[in-house]
């Protein structure tokens, strides 16, 4: 794998950006069922309000992770395709490894799985253990392997430079946007 091209501050806002619930909803939704027409979105995702709704459509087109297809219905892009397959991958991984817990909705899984990507240490150059003692499982099982949620993760930024490029902090929400 290539050295990534973000800084550990461009890996969390991009973990508060991804965790976000509304973003996974209107993803996977769109992976799960196809386009959503733009009148249908608050009957989709009736749990957001209709400034989440709005807020998310907006910040989803500006990632270039959705796009208004002819018959102005929202679709996946390339990379939210691609997010859509990290985070399925993401989610098998965390039903794998029972976490958080041995049963845990989709969302939960994502979210804590990228929490605890993001708060490992990077791998130690000197081999030394990168353990962190209040984490039950190795950091090789959390992802610091080549096939495990951070490299997943790290491939992911590293082809879609445009998440990092246009993470700022949110004053509205103190996160990401």
């Amino acid at each position: 794998m290539t050295t990534p091209s973000f800084t550990s501050a461009n890996l969390r806002a991009a973990v508060d950006f991804l965790s976000s619930p509304a973003l996974i909803r209107l993803i996977t939704e769109i992976d799960d069922n196809g386009p959503i027409p733009p009148r249908k979105l608050a009957s989709t995702l009736p749990d957001l309000s209709t400034h989440h709704l709005r807020r998310i459509n907006h910040i989803a087109l500006v990632h270039d992770l959705v796009r208004a297809a002819p018959g102005a219905s929202l679709e996946l892009t390339t990379s939210g395709v691609e997010l859509a397959d990290f985070y399925d991958a993401t989610a098998r991984w965390a039903r794998h490894h029972a976490y958080p817990t041995r049963v845990s909705d989709f969302m939960s899984r994502i979210r804590h799985t990228l929490s605890l990507v993001e708060s490992l240490p990077a791998a130690d150059p000197a081999g030394g253990s990168t353990r962190r003692p209040d984490v039950e499982l190795a950091d090789t099982e959390i992802g610091l392997e080549l096939s495990g949620p951070r490299a997943l993760l790290l491939q992911w930024l590293d082809a879609h430079p445009q998440i990092t490029a246009l993470l700022e902090p949110d004053p509205e929400y103190g996160r990401a946007a």
